[in-house]
């Protein structure tokens, strides 16, 4: 492949993460010697080369085990679970030596990077350099790891601080933990676990584990042969639990809302109601009440009426947006002001306001001292979200938005609603005050990250794709983060300039102007922003006793970097 078929290859995926392809990792012959160097892409895309690789195991003074689950932004094995910190040496002084220095340097550099663990600390450690092993295994069809991966011990004490862009959630575990990730026990059922990992922990930890000063002694000089590994369970991929959640769940839902709907008599405003739904979608905020509701007290029907109530009013806003945006495409379908004419539209989201509401009030599963606080809190919600669109309609005619302002607007305009999902499945469930005021936190940052996404994808996805027209915020002079950081960037953007707040332009102008906001770092702003609202999403998330649905919650997390509807 030429240059531009390997940028087209790493289209859409995350800037940092397509950045690091270009590194040069080392190529080795089957005896790990080195035969020269290759970019981290030409590594590992197609059939690969083989190339040298190092994992860390990093063990603290109680014995236990830091791992780490990959970020979903990870080109290859996004979401799984790894050891501490596993990556190449690149060929570069100091890394590229036919000898344990060079992979140890490079440790120090990815302990960094990933963990935030100062070289000044990790220059101090005993690594122990325990043998090596060579395996191949794809990720998909695009990408392959084929690598001689040199294992490194070390005991010390260390304070972590992940990186959200290559670490998603980190743990430390104890001999029995260990033992039921690897067997797949308890909560880990279903875990997708990296193949090198399992190599490490069968070939070079098991036998004498939890002896680290054993392990650390029983260096093995000839290198281990793995052969082809595959993914455990190639239907177990990272957000799996949560996929499967939704599909269990969207049915249920989906018959509530019709039902509700089918309250209108009147058969035109019936059809401009129903319109939207018809397109499709995940029904995430329907679901979200229930999934709540199942991690941390008593789901049942009740949960299901709640998010159609949500879902509901959330369409209903959505008809209205449409409208102010006079945006053609929802879903894929016309909007709605488009099927029908304005005055329809507008009805019809007023009925499904009322709507929401109603169905609430005769939910025979809501008991009556729960009913008055989802009222006022899903009243609180659309007032928010009022205030939040009307900060938004107001931005466009001001000189100046600050990245505060917009943060702010999208709290109410977006977040409030994820915010509300959460709060109220948790008090349906039975939750106490502590555990809602936490998942009330768990959905504001959902929300932020969801939106400041929505964001990135409206400039980096297609019109087919989106259900919705390709890079509009920018044509519309919307104001999102990624506008804000570009107009305060002080750099000679021409092409987004023209572009910006137009109305309407050619293909050509368009895509000149997302490059000009991808390469000033504007779009990479916004993403570490995203990055920093899913960290706090999974601190809170952290704080819940671990069970099968908070697990789902926690995917579902994760899943907001990686949507695309």
């Amino acid at each position: 492949m030429d240059g531009a078929d390997l940028t087209e290859v790493l289209q859409g995926h995350d800037d940092d993460q397509a950045g690091m392809m270009e590194e040069r990792c080392i190529l080795v012959d089957s005896e790990d010697q080195s035969t020269g160097s290759l970019s981290k892409i030409e590594c590992h895309l197609g059939q690969g080369h083989r190339h040298r690789a190092f994992s860390v195991v990093l063990f603290d003074s109680r014995g236990r085990l830091l791992i780490q689950r990959r970020a979903s932004e990870k080109i290859t094995f996004p979401g799984v679970w790894a050891n501490t910190c596993c990556s190449h040496p690149l060929d570069i002084p100091g890394e590229n030596a036919d000898s344990p220095g060079g992979v140890i340097a490079a440790a120090c550099r990815k302990l960094e990077q990933e963990l935030g663990i100062p070289k000044s600390v990790t220059s101090r450690w005993n690594f122990n350099h325990i043998g090596s092993f060579e395996y191949r295994c794809r990720w998909n069809q695009s990408w392959v790891e084929h690598e001689i991966d040199h294992v490194l011990i070390v005991q010390a004490e260390a304070e972590i601080h992940p990186n959200p862009n290559e670490i998603s959630e980190t743990r430390w575990l104890d001999p029995e933990d260990i033992g039921e990730m690897m067997n797949g026990a308890g909560h880990w059922g279903g875990t997708v676990i990296a193949p090198w990992f399992k190599m490490i922990w069968e070939h070079f930890l098991s036998p004498q584990y939890p002896d680290i000063d054993s392990i650390a002694k029983s260096a093995r000089e000839e290198i281990v042969r793995c052969g082809e590994l595959t993914i455990d369970s190639p239907s177990a991929i990272p957000g799996q639990s949560f996929l499967d959640a939704l599909g269990s769940h969207r049915n249920r839902v989906e018959g509530v809302i019709m039902d509700s709907l089918g309250k209108m008599q009147q058969e035109r405003l019936h059809g401009a109601m129903t319109h939207l739904f018809a397109g499709g979608g995940k029904r995430l905020r329907a679901i979200i009440p229930r999934l709540v509701g199942e991690a941390v007290g008593e789901a049942h029907d009740g949960h299901y009426t709640l998010g159609a109530s949500i879902e509901i009013i959330h369409n209903f806003t959505l008809v209205h947006d449409d409208i102010i945006d006079q945006d053609p495409i929802r879903r894929g379908l016309d909007a709605v002001h488009v099927a029908y004419d304005d005055a329809t539209a507008i009805n019809a989201g007023d009925a499904m306001l009322a709507v929401g509401f109603e169905i609430l009030a005769e939910s025979p599963e809501i008991d009556a001292d729960k009913l008055a606080f989802l009222v006022s809190a899903i009243g609180e919600m659309v007032r928010k979200v009022a205030e939040g669109q009307q900060d938004d309609i107001e931005f466009e005619q001001r000189n100046t938005v600050t990245e505060e302002d917009y943060i702010a607007m999208i709290t109410g305009k977006t977040s409030a609603m994820f915010e509300t999902c959460a709060r109220t499945g948790a008090i349906l469930a039975g939750a106490s005050d502590e555990i809602v005021d936490n998942m009330a936190i768990w959905g504001l940052n959902l929300g932020l990250c969801f939106q400041l996404m929505d964001d990135l994808i409206d400039i980096t996805g297609d019109t087919e794709t989106l259900g919705k027209p390709a890079g509009s915020d920018v044509v519309h002079g919307k104001r999102t983060l990624i506008a804000i950081h570009a107009l305060a960037s002080g750099l000679d953007l021409p092409n987004f300039r023209k572009v910006y707040g137009a109305g309407d332009c050619s293909d050509d102008d368009l895509a000149a102007a997302i490059r000009e906001l991808q390469e000033s770092g504007s779009t990479a702003y916004a993403r570490n922003r995203a990055m920093h609202h899913h960290s706090l999403a999974h601190r809170s998330l952290e704080l819940l006793d671990d069970n099968p649905a908070v697990q789902v919650l926690k995917e579902l997390t994760d899943f907001q970097l990686i949507r695309i509807n």
